[in-house]
């Protein structure tokens, strides 16, 4: 009995034919972004390699990337929904993956990643939180595949599309109401200082003391990450000040119930206290006791945004800006009072 031919891949008929796997993937797919000549290239070598693919009734979807880093948490997961959702709209398959901080090195860990993706037929890539580094950028560039960041963990470049809320304005709005509240003693507890949102958050706070005629002093500002156990330290080093904070604002809802943690090991209460306030308004806001004030950012909403700017790309279209911020609002609940 003859032995059976080995099967043939598409990396094969992709170098047969002096194109990408993910144009020969376009051609199986029936798309039409690919031109006449080269798709009966490509239809030609498949017939020459008896290349079996799938039913012609079978229906393909368009595929985007969406990738995080670290852990999930209430935060990511309602952006998650809403870029799913969009893509649910748009006819889109969202194909959730976790892109490692370090693995091997950062250019071959940035061609593998990248590899990964035309193979997957990828049509853009979406990162929520994300740190990419010059190698991912280069990668995803020499790729041609669009690319749209959701509060990256660093500043990104000019030319990288990203996603946002008016941090400043979310910022400033949460310390005016504590100042109107009569607090003067207010202490910043915030994510990473390389972060674009962090830092304007941070902006927005001291816009707010300062117009108010008063002095941040140095030990009232604490960076570290957007977690439960970040908001759980900083609160603690915070409350061993001669002259401890009166009110907290944390850069997100989640560090803000480390702050109340920490604030009932100490026996504070809250508000009577101390006042916390928070930013994203995610449910555990809503949960928290008492429920927690804090600077709504519309996530799904920004999760959907990046969704339809990372398919506008895909299209070769031109979009209006490289950087969107959609509007915070101030949602008031228990977790502050007069002073």
């Amino acid at each position: 009995m003859p032995r059976p031919k080995s099967a043939v891949t598409l990396a094969t008929v992709a170098k047969n034919a002096g194109v990408s796997i993910a144009t020969v993937s376009k051609v199986l797919n029936g798309r039409s972004d690919v031109s006449s000549a080269t798709r009966a290239r490509i239809q030609d070598l498949l017939t020459q390699h008896g290349y079996v693919g799938r039913r012609p009734d079978t229906v393909v979807r368009d595929a985007v990337e969406l990738f995080y880093q670290g852990a999930l948490n209430n935060y990511s997961v309602e952006v998650i929904q809403g870029v799913v959702e969009a893509g649910q709209a748009a006819n889109v398959d969202v194909v959730l993956n976790a892109h490692p901080r370090h693995e091997t090195t950062v250019t071959d860990r940035a061609n593998r990643w990248i590899r990964e993706l035309i193979a997957g037929s990828r049509r853009a890539a979406i990162g929520i939180t994300s740190e990419l580094t010059d190698a991912d950028l280069a990668a995803l560039s020499r790729a041609r595949l669009p690319l749209v960041v959701i509060d990256p963990a660093n500043i990104p470049e000019p030319d990288v599309t990203s996603v946002g809320s008016t941090n400043f304005a979310g910022g400033r709005a949460a310390t005016q109401h504590l100042l109107d509240l009569g607090h003067r003693r207010i202490a910043y507890l915030g994510g990473p200082p390389t972060s674009g949102c962090n830092q304007a958050r941070l902006s927005g706070f001291r816009s707010a003391i300062e117009a108010a005629g008063e002095t941040v002093p140095k030990d009232y500002i604490w960076q570290r990450d957007f977690l439960y156990d970040d908001g759980v330290a900083g609160a603690s080093v915070l409350f061993d000040l001669p002259d401890r904070p009166t009110a907290i604002f944390a850069g997100s809802d989640e560090s803000a119930l480390g702050v109340m943690e920490a604030a009932r090991a100490r026996g504070l209460r809250i508000p009577e206290d101390l006042s916390v306030i928070g930013f994203d308004d995610t449910q555990v806001a809503r949960l928290a006791s008492p429920p927690l004030t804090t600077v709504k950012q519309p996530l799904r909403e920004m999760g959907a945004v990046a969704l339809r700017t990372a398919l506008r790309l895909a299209a070769g279209e031109t979009i209006d800006s490289h950087h969107v911020e959609l509007a915070t609002t101030l949602i008031i609940r228990g977790s502050a009072a007069t002073l």
